[in-house]
C-alpha cells in the first residue's frame, strides 16, 4: 500500500470534513500542549529542587547525640550520650564505607563587629572537609579553612555570602579583619551563592565558620553538636547507619536497636522519599493531561466512523475489485495515526516554543530560584509519542475493523 495514496485520500477527506477534522487537530494540540507543559512543570520542579537539595551536601548524615530509651547491661534508660572529637576517628576507623567525616560545634548569638557595623549570628567551629561535604565553596580570592588553621588553632573566619554583605557591604573582603566576641579574627573567604532547601542550623548564608580547634579554644566546648559524615556508596545508606549505631553502641554501652541513643539524619533516604513523591506528582500531571489529550482522541475516533459512512460505497467497490480487509483496516488506521500525529507533533513543537522561550526570559524570582521553570526533557517527549501512539491506534482501531467488515454487495447498494 502506497503512504501517497492514503495521503491524497486523507487531503480529499479533509476537504470535505474541514471544519471537523480541523477542530479535532485543534483538540489534539490543545491536549498535547496540556500534557507537555504540566510534565515539564513537574521536571522542572524536580530538576531544581534537586539542585536546592544539593546546597545541603550530597551523600551526607548527620548526627546529634540523643538519650538512651533501653536499659542495656545493668545500666538504666535516660542516659545521655554526647559526642567526642575522638568519635570522628573511632567511626571512620570502623566503617570503611564511611568516605567523609567531620564534627561541628554550635554558637548562636555570637557578636560580630566590623567598624560602626556589629550583628549578632550563628558561628560554628568545623574541619576543612566541610568544604566539600556542605558545598562550603569559597568564592574566587578567598579560601576555606584548611588542616594548617586547624593544627595552629588560627583565628580565621569563612563568611557566609550573606553576612558578608550585611556586615562589610560590597567589596572583597579577604584579609580584612572582623572582631568574634571582641576577639579578632581575619576574614579567609565568602562562600559562594548557593540554593539551599534545608538545614539543621541555619542557612549557610547567614553562618560563620571557624576552625574546630579555634572554637574549642575560644568557647570551651566539651562536646560535639553534631557529627558528619558522607559514604561512599548512596545505596547502602541504611546499612551504614546500622552500623553507626552498632560501633557506637559498642562505645558508649547502649542497645544497637535503641533509635533514642542518637539521632540520625540520613538525607540520602530524605532524597529517596523526595524522589518518590515527585514521581507521584508527575503521574499525577501526566493523568490530568492524558485526559484533555484522551477527549482529542474520542474525536478522531468520531472523525473515522463518519469517514466510514461517507465512504461505505467506495470501500464496497474495492472490496468488489479483490481489495482484501488487511487493506481496508490498514488504510483507515494509517488515516488515524495521520490525523494522532498531525495534532500531536503541532502541539509538542509549540509547548517546546514556550518552555524555551519562557527560560530566556530573564526574570530575577525566589519563586522560580526554588520552583524551576518548565522542562521538556527526551523523557517527556518520548512518553507523549508512545501516548499518542497508543490514542492513534486505538482510536482508528474500531472504526477500521468496522470498515474491514463491511459486506461488498451490501455496500454498493448503500446510498
Amino acid at each position: 500500500m502506497k503512504i501517497s495514496i492514503i495521503y491524497n485520500v486523507f487531503i480529499r477527506d479533509f476537504r470535505k470534513q474541514k471544519k471537523r477534522i480541523t477542530l479535532t487537530l485543534v483538540a489534539l494540540v490543545w491536549g498535547t500542549i496540556s500534557i507537555m507543559l504540566l510534565l515539564g512543570f513537574g521536571e522542572g520542579l524536580h530538576q531544581q529542587m534537586t539542585v536546592n537539595d544539593k546546597g545541603l551536601g550530597e551523600g551526607i548524615a548527620i548526627v546529634w547525640g540523643g538519650q538512651t530509651s533501653i536499659p542495656y547491661k545493668g545500666m538504666g534508660k535516660g542516659r545521655r550520650i554526647r559526642l567526642h572529637v575522638d568519635d570522628m576517628e573511632y567511626i571512620k576507623g570502623r566503617i570503611p564505607e564511611v568516605k567523609e567525616i567531620g564534627g561541628q560545634y554550635d554558637r548562636w548569638g555570637v557578636n560580630l563587629k566590623y567598624g560602626d557595623q556589629v550583628v549578632s549570628e550563628h558561628c560554628v567551629g568545623l574541619t576543612p572537609n566541610y568544604e566539600h561535604m556542605r558545598n562550603l565553596i569559597p568564592e574566587q580570592g578567598g579560601r576555606m579553612i584548611n588542616n594548617l588553621d586547624l593544627k595552629l588553632k588560627r583565628r580565621v573566619v569563612f563568611l557566609g555570602d550573606n553576612i558578608a554583605n550585611r556586615l562589610l557591604g560590597e567589596g572583597d573582603p579577604v584579609g580584612e579583619q572582623i572582631l568574634l566576641n571582641s576577639v579578632p579574627f581575619t576574614i579567609i573567604g565568602v562562600m559562594i551563592p548557593k540554593l539551599q532547601n534545608s538545614s539543621y542550623g541555619g542557612m549557610d548564608e547567614n553562618q560563620v565558620s571557624i576552625p574546630l580547634t579555634t572554637f574549642k579554644a575560644i568557647f570551651g566546648d566539651l562536646y560535639l553538636d553534631n557529627i558528619v559524615y558522607q559514604i561512599t556508596d548512596v545505596n547502602r545508606n541504611e546499612e551504614i547507619e546500622k552500623k553507626l549505631y552498632e560501633v557506637m553502641g559498642e562505645r558508649y554501652k547502649f542497645d544497637p536497636e535503641d533509635e533514642r541513643a542518637l539521632s540520625v539524619w540520613d538525607t540520602v533516604a530524605s532524597k529517596k522519599e523526595f524522589d518518590n513523591i515527585m514521581f507521584g506528582i508527575q503521574i499525577f500531571m501526566g493523568i490530568i493531561g492524558g485526559l484533555t489529550l484522551l477527549i482529542a482522541g474520542v474525536g478522531v475516533a468520531n472523525i473515522m466512523y463518519v469517514s466510514i459512512k461517507e465512504r461505505t460505497r467506495e470501500i464496497g467497490i474495492k472490496m468488489a475489485m479483490g481489495a482484501k480487509r488487511s487493506y481496508i483496516l490498514t488504510q483507515f488506521l494509517l488515516e488515524a495515526l495521520l490525523i494522532t500525529f498531525g495534532g500531536g507533533v503541532l502541539g509538542m513543537a509549540i509547548s517546546y516554543i514556550l518552555t524555551e522561550g519562557f527560560k530566556r526570559i530573564p526574570i530575577e524570582s525566589d519563586v522560580l530560584n526554588m520552583m524551576g521553570r518548565p522542562t521538556i526533557s527526551i523523557e517527556i517527549g518520548l512518553l507523549v509519542i508512545a501516548i499518542l501512539s497508543i490514542m492513534g491506534v486505538v482510536a482508528g482501531l474500531f472504526p477500521a475493523m468496522r470498515a474491514s467488515s463491511v459486506n461488498p454487495v451490501e455496500s454498493l447498494r448503500y446510498e
